[in-house]
């Protein structure tokens, strides 16, 4: 095992978690960092970035908190002080090289005819079942000299919300191209210092575009720094439902809502049985209830109708796609005074003074400067990474589908390569750590992947359910409406128990979180 070498690409959470659990089964990892220090998107937030989720449901199952820490929902300095005392605590900083950037990957040893004559995942269905060996080509940011390293198994820790920004395309004559202002991406806008974006935004007029949490959070930022006087406008095409702070509604535990395993008994399942399937369609007029419960609330506690930011779509479709997020602090406030201006439309194009709203001359928005908050082309970033043009082609897949991978982690094509953290979760370090722990019983050989069949199978089973309950936005991959079902498929991997809770009750009706899975092994 010990000349068995195994490179992660990403020093985030994923590269983190990857790192320790590798480094626990005897493998001696090496990591690559393009930037100057571990944490991935945590590194790069804007001033009033807070944790998304409770804090008890973003944390290493062996590594609590500090008691210092005391809210609920940490600002983003405490985050990443969390994640890089637990890389200090497990001493995986040694084994992290920074300022180190991947400008390649090829698979080599092996010809494409002798990959697709494969009936298993790297020949035999096993980590290192090939004779093939992974060249990384990495440039150091220091002097810019170029190494290349030999491994028998990678790792992808990139994520899919950072690299390559996702900034609509405009006709001629009506981008940004004719504006006189400035216009960045929320990529660059949360990469700088903060006293250099509070300099950006002072005192300007801002047009921020998106609907997602980070569009949202721009906007208050620029709200707060600006007040009514230079107010910020929103500018959304779809609206998500975007919910308060507090776990009880009226009384009701949302993770009751969207958490329990009952909750999962009313949603059809990928790979489910008769039974299951019966269950999921009888009960489906309380899983419509469940969804109208939690967006009744949402109507009643805030002003989303006197300001159309009702979403078109079910709540437990929004959760279904991981669109689902927490409001900042006093958002609707800062739309009552003024300093928030709430635009809907379809398409807009720039002026040289702005944005033009849906074509309308009379529906102009002054500004100085514009952001946008479009998101990013994960899918595409994951592609770049590869020499090889037929794993392009495989990343890539159909336009009309998922990025194809087997436990959301495993491409059946690829030999010798895992991708964690792209897929979403109901909180990201809770799905990337139990996707590493998978990842580490099968590189010490506790398990052995099905045929590439089976596994393509188990990839479109997941791809219907997704188009089904996510809509359009299946292309996310979302798992957190089915978090605890998809563990349950790493533990029987693993050979562990899936149930983890203590009584019937806590069983069916709690909240699943980290603790329930710490130190996963077929004894267990």
């Amino acid at each position: 095992m010990e000349n068995k070498r195994v490179a992660i690409i990403g020093a985030g959470i994923s590269g983190l978690l990857a790192c320790k659990y590798t480094l626990e089964k005897g493998f001696i990892p090496i990591v690559f960092e393009a930037t100057k220090e571990i944490g991935g998107v945590w590194t790069q937030t804007i001033e009033s970035t807070r944790l998304q989720s409770p804090k008890r449901t973003f944390e290493f199952t062996d590594f609590p908190w500090p008691s210092s820490v005391r809210g609920r929902y940490p600002h983003n300095t405490d985050v990443l002080k969390y994640i890089e005392a637990y890389a200090q605590h497990f001493e995986l900083l040694p084994y992290i090289q920074l300022n180190t950037k991947v400008i390649g990957i090829d698979y080599v040893g092996v010809s494409d005819e002798e990959m697709d004559s494969w009936d298993f995942w790297s020949g035999n269905g096993k980590p290192f079942g090939s004779k093939g060996k992974w060249h990384i080509l990495v440039q150091h940011a220091e002097d810019f000299t170029t190494q290349d390293y030999e491994v028998e198994f990678l790792i992808l820790c990139v994520g899919r919300y950072s690299g390559l920004p996702n900034i609509p395309e405009f006709p001629l004559g009506e981008g940004p191209d004719v504006f006189s202002g400035t216009v960045i991406h929320s990529m660059e806008y949360s990469a700088m210092d903060n006293e250099s974006a509070r300099e950006l935004i002072k005192g300007k007029k801002i047009a921020v575009i998106g609907s997602q949490k980070s569009a949202i959070d721009i906007a208050a930022e620029c709200a707060a720094a600006n007040g009514p006087g230079n107010p910020c406008t929103l500018v959304q095409r779809t609206i998500a439902w975007a919910l308060p702070s507090g776990c009880f509604w009226w009384g009701i535990n949302l993770g009751f809502l969207y958490g329990s395993r009952f909750s999962e008994l009313l949603v059809h399942k990928p790979g489910q049985n008769i039974i299951y399937s019966a269950l999921a369609t009888l009960l489906s007029p309380l899983r419509w209830s469940f969804s109208k419960f939690v967006e009744s609330y949402l109507r009643w506690n805030l002003p989303l109708k006197k300001y159309n930011m009702v979403s078109k779509q079910s709540f437990l479709q929004d959760m279904s796609s991981c669109k689902a997020f927490l409001l900042p602090e006093n958002f609707y406030g800062k739309v009552e005074e003024g300093s928030i201006i709430l635009k809907q439309t379809q398409c807009f194009s720039f002026y040289k003074q702005g944005l033009i709203i849906d074509g309308e001359v009379h529906e102009l928005i002054k500004a100085d400067l514009v952001i946008f908050a479009t998101g990013y082309k994960g899918q595409e970033k994951l592609k770049n990474m590869f020499a090889s043009k037929s794993f392009q082609n495989y990343i890539m897949g159909s336009p009309k589908s998922i990025v194809p991978l087997y436990r959301h982690i495993i491409h059946p094509r690829i030999p010798q390569l895992a991708i964690i953290g792209y897929s979403g979760g109901i909180t990201n370090l809770h799905t990337s750590e139990m996707r590493c722990q998978w990842l580490a019983h099968f590189l010490d050989q506790t398990f052995k992947l099905p045929s590439i069949k089976e596994m393509e199978k188990e990839i479109q089973m997941w791809e219907i359910y997704m188009k089904k309950y996510a809509g359009k936005e299946y292309k996310r991959a979302c798992i957190a409406a089915l978090h605890i079902w998809y563990n349950d498929q790493l533990c029987k991997d693993i050979g562990c128990n899936n149930r983890r809770k203590k009584s019937f009750y806590d069983e069916w009706f709690q909240p699943y979180v980290q603790s329930d899975y710490v130190r996963l092994s077929p004894t267990n």
